[in-house]
């Protein structure tokens, strides 16, 4: 396992829609490992294989005691391949957001409150989960990676979109 660069946005890897994983391997496992070693050192909420230069449908997120979101719900370890998004329902919340690849910068984002995830877990047993709130934001991020979408792309009015340090005041807690 290894901590590896972050690719920053208008890297063109982060523009591209990845590819599916078809085989559960060594390797994918390595990718895996990295992935997990690059997010918690440097305290994010989840990971997504593009932004380590490896374009695959692969995702993890966690959120447990983070001091980057002190005031959000749990979110279990999962590693997430090949995903399937369905919104379950219209409704969307609003919620600041920020991303390992737009470092120091936040953003208003518009995201489905409640939604359902199917796919695959490391081994490749299938599985499905129904979510909500913050969950169901912070899967919604890491998936849009799988698609070439950063979360600036989602923002409605760029006067929500600015620089962390002089936003902090001014915002309630922020995922990743």
């Amino acid at each position: 396992m290894a901590i590896r660069p972050v690719l920053k946005m208008g890297h063109p890897v982060l523009r591209q829609v990845a590819t599916p994983v078809v085989r559960f391997d060594h390797e994918l496992q390595g990718l895996i490992g990295d992935m997990d070693e690059t997010m918690r050192s440097l305290s994010g909420a989840g990971i997504a294989a593009p932004q380590i230069g490896v374009s695959q449908r692969v995702v993890i997120f966690e959120v447990r005691e983070n001091p980057r979101y002190p005031h959000v719900s749990p979110v279990p370890y999962t590693v997430l391949i090949n995903p399937e998004l369905t919104p379950l329902g219209d409704e969307m919340d609003e919620g600041w957001e920020g991303c390992l690849s737009v470092p120091g910068m936040r953003g208003l984002v518009p995201r489905y409150h409640r939604l359902r995830y199917r796919g695959f877990d490391a081994q490749g047993a299938p599985f499905d989960r129904t979510v909500e709130g913050f969950h169901a934001r912070v899967v919604q991020h890491e998936v849009d990676h799988l698609d070439g979408i950063l979360y600036p792309q989602r923002i409605r009015d760029l006067r929500d979109f600015g620089f962390e340090d002089v936003l902090l005041t001014q915002m309630t807690p922020m995922p990743d």
